[in-house]
């Protein structure tokens, strides 16, 4: 099939390299012609796992295109919008605005019988008044809505091989169109739900406020052991045995970050707010608060063990992104503990195998170190925040070679205390003895 995917961020430069994989022809469309210059290069402008390759095969196959102009998504039969809805700068709402230009710019391209497919997270309601607009037009096209669920460093997996598929419709065509784009995934068994507009908007809004409620109730869970004596990690481990729980999404430590979770949850609940439903919700702005204080908590841990006071004391920080395997910094912990701890006069100097760049441009006062040896040389603490794979290896006894000082915080609870105990570091983790 032809497609289109307008949008080429994360998600549509994803979602863009594998539809040529599973065997379509597209054109990916953005506005930034830097972005849109290096993938038509085969150069991808954000790390992923995986993606790389995918894009070099895509771009030296012929059949993955890239152009900032959208007319150029003439002639496609499927077009997939990818934009993204950040949280406006003054509420906790999503910005529609980059969906409502795409859809602007899509409109005059339409032929009859297109299918439209929204891959963005927008609030529920927004597929029906794109809906309306689309058959205003007279262009005959038909929408359908069909959210994402990628994991960043699982996202390549994730489009390939997704856990489900859901098709919000309003018209059996576009059911079979969408069967047609995702034949592969279909014939191997991936589970299919067809449902209205509304149901596959609040299954991917629903599905992320579920994953923050569960991060943030085994980190008030934290919290309680942290003034009882108890360990959560322990405890997680034993209520995740009960298969009604599950143990995923129960490690306690500094909370989430990212450009998915936060600000999905607050537009949630500014939706629900809007619909007259914000006592539904109203445990989201709770979920939020938890999460944010985890970050304080870290600092504070910080001061108590460097004697009261950061201020000068060199501080290696590790991580920087808002979980491994990425280069996003977007609403990240481990950058804003980072700045915060700079913030009360520490002199902090942060490594990360991927996020220096993207969180030079954020916070240029911070000093970076790739080179994780000389960011922990000297330190008078290690507060380890980011659980990349290299952090999690880290042997006590190399690194109690050195920095000036044995201490350090384990901000993601990854790291053995007794092992770093044994060799003279004063170890302290979250919500744990």
């Amino acid at each position: 099939m032809k497609v289109s995917v307008i949008g080429c961020g994360y998600l549509g430069a994803v979602h863009a390299a594998a539809m040529v994989k599973l065997g379509h022809e597209v054109i990916g469309i953005d506005v930034d012609p830097a972005k849109i210059a290096k993938l038509a290069a085969g150069i991808t402008p954000f790390f992923e796992p995986g993606l790389p390759e995918l894009l070099v095969d895509g771009v030296e196959s012929g059949r993955l295109r890239f152009s900032t102009d959208i007319t150029d998504a003439a002639g496609a039969t499927v077009h997939f919008i990818a934009v993204g809805t950040p949280q406006q700068h003054d509420s906790g709402s999503a910005d529609l605005r980059f969906v409502d230009a795409a859809v602007d710019g899509l409109i005059p391209v339409l032929a009859a019988g297109d299918l439209v497919v929204g891959k963005s997270t927008v609030p529920v309601g927004t597929a029906a008044a794109i809906a309306a607009r689309i058959d205003e037009s007279g262009s005959g096209a038909l929408l359908a809505w069909n959210p994402e669920f990628l994991r960043e460093g699982f996202a390549v997996a994730d489009t390939l091989t997704p856990d489900r598929i859901v098709y919000g419709v309003d018209d059996e065509r576009a059911t079979g169109v969408l069967d047609e784009v995702y034949a592969a995934a279909l014939e191997s068994g991936t589970p299919r739900i067809v449902t209205d507009f509304a149901t596959a908007e609040l299954v991917k809004t629903a599905a992320n406020a579920f994953l923050a409620t569960k991060i943030s109730f085994i980190n008030a869970m934290a919290e309680i052991a942290e003034v009882t004596g108890a360990d959560v990690t322990t405890l997680a481990d034993a209520i995740g045995h009960d298969a009604r729980i599950g143990r995923k999404f129960l490690n306690a430590g500094i909370g989430f970050g990212g450009g998915c979770l936060p600000k999905d949850i607050r537009a949630f609940s500014a939706r629900a707010e809007e619909l007259g439903r914000a006592e539904s919700v109203a445990f989201l702005r709770e979920i939020d608060a938890i999460n944010l204080r985890r970050r304080e908590r870290v600092v504070d841990l910080a001061v108590e063990l460097l004697g009261g006071s950061v201020f000068e004391k060199r501080i290696a920080v590790l991580g920087l992104t808002f979980k491994p395997d990425s280069d996003d910094v977007r609403d990240s912990p481990a950058l804003d503990v980072a700045a915060r701890l700079h913030g009360l006069g520490a002199d902090v100097v942060a490594t990360d195998p991927q996020g220096i760049e993207n969180s030079r441009l954020r916070h240029p006062q911070l000093a970076y170190e790739p080179d994780l040896d000389e960011a922990l040389r000297g330190a008078d603490l290690v507060v380890l925040v980011t659980e990349w794979a290299e952090y999690r290896a880290l042997a006590p006894e190399r690194v109690g070679q050195l920095v000036a000082s044995p201490r350090v915080i384990d901000g993601r609870n990854v790291l053995d205390p007794d092992a770093w105990k044994s060799v003279g570091f004063d170890y302290r983790g979250l919500g744990r003895r």
